[in-house]
């Protein structure tokens, strides 16, 4: 795996996600050795936090734009970037600086935090969402099958669960939005020790720092169930049987958000 650092006061022969952009890796061939990336800058720059993206860069990249344009995640002062230089690094920069803290303090916002019990009412699902969530999880180098490159961001923010104010995603009415998306994040991390650590244009990623017990994968899938239901319930209940088993070997965690993720 090839890592390249960027820097937003540098021209770079690459096309970064934004300014906080911080690593370009490329000729990845596993998802542990992204993990394993992520991990070394967390023990090097331990005051920073790290976000990367997963599957299809570009309509990730195209959907969190528009994400952003949620009237929730908008500044009141937006109308501000219009004096914007954005030929200026610094100066774009501390926009974007700008946006993403508030995006981060809408996100803590008791009124617009969501229960996360509520997804399922939030999109579609169907035993095709529940087995696709089994196939990603055996086979999780399945997220690089269309990019073989990753965007390491280094987000300034205060907590893990934050992180997705660096990358928002969730447009489609379809899908979880950004403050769904979120309330997924937060009850992965208190109830089940889950850090959310990349997103993509279908998919969010998460580990926890050992595999869960058989218990503990239980009432993980069981709480997936609540927000993933199935029109096929023996199914479904063999397919979480599956996933519970399988959990318990790996430490990672991969969850679609978007209408299609199944596709």
């Amino acid at each position: 795996m090839q890592e390249d650092a960027i820097d937003f006061r540098n021209t770079s022969p690459f096309r970064p996600v934004n300014t906080f952009s911080h690593l370009r890796l490329s000729e990845v061939r596993s998802l542990a050795e992204v993990l394993a990336c992520l991990d070394a800058l967390q023990s090097r720059e331990p005051a920073h936090r790290f976000l990367c993206t997963l599957d299809d860069i570009d309509q990730c990249c195209y959907t969190s734009m528009h994400a952003r344009e949620d009237a929730r995640l908008t500044p009141d002062d937006d109308g501000a970037n219009e004096d914007v230089d954005y030929d200026d690094p610094v100066a774009l920069h501390a926009d974007e600086a700008r946006q993403l803290a508030h995006v981060a303090a809408q996100l803590d916002v008791p009124a617009l935090q969501q229960d996360w019990g509520t997804l399922a009412q939030a999109r579609l699902s169907s035993q095709e969402d529940v087995d696709a969530l089994l196939a990603m999880n055996r086979d999780p180098d399945q997220l690089l099958a269309h990019d073989d490159v990753v965007y390491v961001q280094r987000v300034p923010v205060a907590r893990d669960d934050l992180l997705i104010a660096g990358l928002p995603n969730g447009y489609f009415s379809a899908d979880w939005d950004v403050f769904q998306n979120h309330a997924l994040i937060r009850h992965l991390a208190t109830t089940h020790g889950y850090r959310f650590f990349g997103i993509g244009a279908s998919w969010r990623g998460f580990v926890r720092p050992q595999a869960p017990d058989e218990a503990q994968a239980r009432r993980l899938v069981d709480d997936l169930a609540r927000v993933y239901p199935s029109d096929d319930a023996a199914a479904a209940a063999e397919a979480w049987g599956a996933l519970a088993s399988l959990l318990t070997g790996c430490k990672t965690l991969l969850l679609g958000y978007t209408e299609n993720f199944a596709a």
